[in-house]
């Protein structure tokens, strides 16, 4: 570790004499700096215009210093803007762009400009009552965002069901996420890590209401600047802030059959302070799930079935509260703490059959099982820039502490035998510190160079009941990047980068077991844009990432919640190395929108979960070489101006071949599909209904069945706009979803049938107080861990996988 930060703190001082602009107040100059508003309407019907862009150039050296987007009221307020000359731009689809000019001064730095009116064009007025719904989903150069705050059929959902609707996304019954086919993506939230994560992404998800998220961000080829971790992708999760001047806040409450949240944030900004809060409640109401197990060993001629009930149980909260301050128009300090915590449970009874060669024998297995894990972050960021536009340096620091418990109590009930009883717990720690520095440098518009330093410690304990099983396992990682872009011609870009990792691992299991690992590795990526016009564009990529085993797969902690299914975490894993190479296509034409992407990757070291029939454990190894290929396609499109159909097509190829055996999986096929109708109807109703359908799923050492899932919502704005309410149904057609996992060799098989009580019905309300601004601050720069492979399902000691989703 002293290694590590002695290296961080030397190339960070070389890193900060050479951003060239100064860092202390002293030798920085305050402005005197105010805003300029407006609100624009509609000049024949004088309604407001929401979603207008507006932005400002200083006529003097023809630079862009600021811009904003107006609000439902059709109001904007430009922020931090100098006393001087200015050039106002505002545009909007279907409106004639206008060009104002502004003058501001040290004696009257608040300019209000009253109303604006924009004048509609004659091909296209027919369209204005429309135009102001922003897209459900945009492409972007390197992602795709999905605008979930458009979608009415989330409320009352979690952050796995905004998954499900997400280009590219799949989502298993247990909440976790898959993207492209790869389960090898890294989850962050408005761009950073949770301690949460560590354990298990499929928790972490169901932690966050829906109602929170704003857009979700997929990421599939990540420059340099990112951490190398996530061979899959990046999943950005953005939650609705509010940035307005004064005080305002939401609260959002939602009810049904399956899940209930409670929601209720709370905003101020005066000035150069603003303060956000939010804290929110959820509870998943217990329901009986059927379970049906099946283990049979060729070799010793035995077989043996389950079959009965679980019941599981699940609640959590969360709070944060954040605090930022423009010290002056360069200068900016943030800070926020976020505490939540998320607890789970399983009972259940199943008649257990037993057959070894020709003798037989029945009895009752018991379980219950608790997981508990919380987490508490605290992250702190300054930012600098200057006078030259896109100039910027930042410092950034995070600490997170994650505790986590489980506990597992099985009972063998034998006719006329005395019971036999089974016991187990785990608890503990996940300490994460980071500290990270980024500077971008733009040498002109079209040419910009970013670099940056980041530093990670990471230590993990585990206790248990059994002492020999303790765990203590160290991780530090070292990394610097640098990319730069450029247009190689008037319509083609560039933009490459190489980053360096060094990772050093330390760590005991038990007694037995010492580990000590440490590797270097560069990670390039490019990607190379051309743009036929403005709405149509190719782009060609490659990366290489990484993936490094979390807690889920290293712990070494023996689950026998299932005596005849045990589970348990291997520390000495390998991590994942993945080669990506990707060409992508995306159009709009006359309201549609076609993106589509084909791509091949390359892992070595897959991690997979693999079987032992002998042992009757499941455990994980780096089990092959991974070659895959595959395509997205997604597309959108207004039949009418108020009606919007789209649909995902999603498929990759599945093989992997094991170099000791040099054997392979086969090839096999993974797909999603998913389809949506949205229409919107005057007077503020919406109504929506969606499918998604994930074909069955290959791996290592077998199958997981198909899944399908469907839904409907329909919402009513009320109150002036204010508040909203409406009601929404999940698979209404069958209580339960049948899901099968299959898992076979010439020595044995082994099959998990689950039927999950998936149909839901729910109602939800949400309301809106105070002054709503959607013109947000510069964005501030942020801790990114994202070097870490996730857990494949949720912790807790399920019988077979028989959580409720």
């Amino acid at each position: 570790m002293k290694r590590l930060l002695l290296l961080f703190f030397s190339v960070f001082s070389i890193l900060q004499a050479k951003a060239q602009f100064p860092i202390g107040g002293a030798s920085t100059r305050v402005t005197v700096v105010g805003k300029v508003s407006a609100t624009i309407v509609d000049s024949l019907s004088n309604k407001p215009v929401d979603y207008a862009s507006t932005s400002l150039v200083r006529i003097s050296d023809n630079k862009a210093i600021n811009g904003a987007v107006s609000d439902e009221k059709g109001k904007i307020a430009i922020q931090n803007v100098s006393p001087g000359k200015y050039k106002l731009t505002i545009g909007f689809i279907g409106y004639t762009t206008k060009v104002l000019t502004v003058t501001t001064t040290p004696e009257r730095p608040d300019l209000n400009l009253g109303t604006i009116k924009l004048v509609g064009t004659s091909n296209n007025l027919a369209e204005v009552t429309v135009t102001g719904q922003k897209a459900l989903v945009e492409t972007k150069i390197d992602k795709l965002v999905y605008n979930a705050e458009q979608d009415v059929t989330v409320a009352g959902g979690n952050a796995s069901d905004v998954m499900r609707k997400v280009p590219m996304l799949s989502v298993d019954i247990d909440g976790n996420v898959s993207l492209r086919g790869s389960s090898q993506v890294r989850v962050l939230i408005n761009g950073k890590p949770s301690g949460t994560m560590a354990n298990s992404v499929a928790d972490a998800l169901k932690m966050i209401p829906a109602e929170q998220i704003k857009t979700v961000e997929v990421i599939t080829s990540p420059s340099a600047k990112y951490d190398a971790e996530g061979s899959g992708g990046i999943i950005n999760i953005i939650t609705k802030k509010k940035t307005a001047q004064g005080v305002s806040g939401a609260v959002n409450l939602s009810a049904g059959t399956r899940q209930n949240n409670g929601n209720f944030s709370l905003n101020t900004r005066q000035g150069r302070l603003g303060v956000t809060s939010n804290v929110g409640v959820q509870y998943a109401i217990p329901q009986d799930t059927r379970v049906e197990l099946l283990n049979e060993n060729y070799n010793l001629n035995t077989t043996l079935q389950q079959s009965g009930t679980t019941k599981s149980k699940r609640w959590g909260g969360n709070g944060n509260v954040g605090v930022d301050y423009d010290i002056n128009n360069y200068n900016s300090l943030s800070t926020s703490l976020k505490y939540n915590r998320f607890e789970t449970g399983n009972d259940g009874v199943l008649g257990v059959l037993s057959r070894a060669g020709n003798n037989q024998s029945s009895f009752a297995r018991e379980s219950n099982s608790e997981a508990a894990m919380s987490n508490f972050d605290w992250t702190a960021d300054y930012r600098r820039t200057s006078k030259r536009e896109g100039e910027e340096f930042s410092v950034s620091g995070q600490a997170s502490f994650g505790r986590n418990v489980n506990d597992f109590v099985t009972r063998y009930v034998y006719p006329n035998t005395a019971a036999m009883e089974i016991i187990g717990d785990n608890t503990g720690k996940n300490n994460e510190y980071t500290l990270q520095s980024d500077y971008t440098y733009p040498f002109s518009k079209s040419v910009i160079l970013e670099t940056g330093l980041k530093g990670i410690s990471r230590n993990i304990e585990s206790k248990y009941q059994d002492t020999e099983q303790d765990f203590d396992y160290g991780q530090d990682v070292a990394a610097a990047y640098g990319v730069i872009s450029f247009k190689l011609a008037k319509k083609l870009s560039f933009k490459g980068g190489l980053r360096a990792e060094y990772t050093n691992i330390n760590g005991t299991a038990g007694s037995t077991l010492d580990f000590k690992n440490d590797y270097f590795n560069l990670f390039p990526s490019a990607i190379v844009s051309q743009a036929f016009s403005q709405r149509t564009t190719l782009k060609l990529s490659y990366n290489r990432r990484m993936q490094r085993p979390s807690l889920f797969y290293l712990n070494p902690f023996l689950d026998e919640t299932d005596p005849e299914n045990k589970r348990q975490g291997n520390p000495a894993l390998n991590p994942e190395l993945t080669d990506v190479l990707e060409l992508g296509y995306s159009t709009f034409i006359k309201g549609s929108m076609i993106n589509a992407s084909v791509f091949y990757r390359n892992t070595q070291d897959v991690i997979e979960s693999v079987f032992y029939p002998g042992q009757k454990l499941t455990s994980y190894f780096n089990v092959g070489t991974s070659k895959s290929y595959g395509f997205n396609t997604f597309a959108s499109y207004n039949p009418l101006p108020k009606w919007t159909l789209m649909g995902n097509l999603s498929l990759n190829s599945y093989e992997v071949m094991n170099p000791t055996t040099n054997e392979s999986t086969g090839v096999y096929a993974n797909y999603t599909v998913f389809m949506r109708s949205a229409i919107g109807f005057t007077g503020g109703w919406n109504t929506e209904i969606f499918g998604v359908y994930n074909g069955a799923r290959r791996s290592f050492q077998g199958t997981t069945g198909a899944m399908a899932f469907y839904g409907g919502a329909l919402k009513k704005d009320i109150m002036k706009k204010k508040a909203t309410i409406g009601v929404n149904v999940f698979n209404v057609f069958a209580r339960d979803l049948h899901i099968e996992t299959r898992n076979e060799s010439a020595e044995f098989l082994q099959t998990t049938n689950i039927y999950y009580p998936i149909r839901s019905f729910g109602v939800n309300f949400s309301y809106n107080f105070g002054k709503i601004n959607f013109n947000a601050p510069p964005k501030k720069k942020s801790i990114k861990n994202d070097d870490l492979k996730q857990g494949e399902q949720q912790m807790g000691g399920q019988m077979g996988g028989a959580g409720q989703g």
